[in-house]
């Protein structure tokens, strides 16, 4: 975060630049799982980017209150969302029929 300017920058293992997202919000936490990273911002918005292209795999998701923590589940069938408030929100993975 420089000058109210936050971005998510891709470098691959040997360190070479990949690319980068300018984001809107600020990122508290993140989780890298499979191709997806998964993002949560002290504005309250959980965000699903593909891991290669950094583009949202679905909008984000508003929480409506500062993300704390995250955390994926093994089996990747559900993501657990830690709020400032203490509270712990479960978001279901997948087609609604799968969930």
């Amino acid at each position: 975060s420089v000058q109210d300017k936050n971005a998510l920058h891709l470098y691959s293992v040997n360190g070479k630049y990949l690319g980068s997202e300018t984001l809107k919000e600020e990122v508290s936490d993140m989780c890298v799982t499979g191709e997806y990273i998964v993002t949560g911002s002290l504005q309250g918005f959980l965000s699903i980017r593909d891991l290669y292209s950094l583009s949202l795999s679905i909008s984000p998701l508003a929480m409506r209150l500062p993300i704390h923590c995250i955390s994926v589940t093994k089996e990747y069938s559900h993501i657990l969302v830690g709020l400032e408030d203490g509270k712990l929100i479960i978001v279901g993975v997948g087609k609604p029929a799968e969930v």
